[in-house]
């Protein structure tokens, strides 16, 4: 457990993890000044992205491309000066990786995951935004910080087979793990007092407390886990392995960003049930 609490204090080191106003994720060191790469030379700055991961990256009512993604790789064009230059296209996923080898593209902003296998292939911007595990609790039964000891031998729902499941195995000591085969029956569970909380994906978690099935019936407990050995190491933006200094570009675009609002304000558009 302690592992796991560690790593969320150092996300959010000044937050309350009940605090009333929704809170924005940052993952930039303030004190960490970050050189601007000179990106003179590049004659465009393509995005390459998908239509199918909302709120990410989708088509809304009109047929436009829209979405987180849509709006930050414009927050990072303006910020590195290319917003004249900046395209942003949408392909099947499985074409994505062809169309950036074959240089119709320069980056991917589009989920690609951080791996060992993947970084073969690609050089990666430090995360912008990570998914941590979420405690969700009926509003009647809330629970504060510390959880630990709060819910020892109590019965906690999670989706069977998870990451979030072994994650709560792992580091929650004798709490009492309950399988549930899907997230519907997970909500249901909570919601007719069979677990006294759910343990999940705090993104997927803040929809449906957001939603008309939840009813405004519960609220998050206890603060976000960040975890990278059972959650993953969160959304970057994929270059060619070879265009290092694009990636180094991305990085001051994001951390500009971030220390000038742009970024909590179109995080807060997106997601206006903060997971963090």
């Amino acid at each position: 457990m302690a592992i796991v609490l560690a790593l969320a204090v150092l996300v959010l080191p000044a937050w309350a993890a009940q605090a009333q106003t929704p809170q924005v994720p940052v993952l930039w060191d303030a004190k960490e000044r970050l050189p601007k790469p000179d990106l003179s030379a590049l004659p465009r700055l393509r995005f390459l992205t998908t239509t199918d991961f909302p709120p990410f990256n989708f088509l809304d009512g009109s047929g436009r491309l829209s979405g987180f993604h849509i709006d930050l790789a414009r927050a990072i064009c303006a910020e590195l000066g290319m917003a004249d230059k900046c395209q942003i296209e949408a392909l099947p996923w499985a074409e994505l990786e062809g169309a950036l080898a074959r240089g119709e593209g320069e980056a991917v902003i589009a989920g690609v995951a951080a791996t060992a296998e993947t970084r073969e292939k690609y050089v990666f911007s430090r995360p912008y935004l990570q998914f941590p595990a979420r405690f969700i609790v009926p509003k009647a039964k809330p629970l504060t910080e510390p959880i630990y000891d709060k819910i020892q031998g109590k019965p906690v729902g999670v989706l069977a087979g998870s990451a979030h499941e072994h994650m709560l195995q792992a580091y929650f000591g004798t709490v009492k793990v309950v399988p549930f085969a899907k997230p519907e029956e997970l909500y249901a569970g909570l919601k007719a007092g069979k677990v006294d909380a759910a343990f999940g994906d705090g993104m997927r978690l803040s929809f449906w407390l957001a939603g008309e099935d939840a009813a405004n019936c519960c609220r998050f407990g206890g603060g976000p886990y960040i975890a990278p050995e059972y959650l993953g190491t969160g959304l970057s933006i994929a270059a060619k392995v070879d265009q290092p200094v694009l990636a180094a570009a991305f990085d001051y675009a994001l951390q500009e960003i971030s220390e000038k609002g742009v970024f909590a304000e179109l995080y807060l558009r997106y997601f206006p049930v903060s997971f963090y």
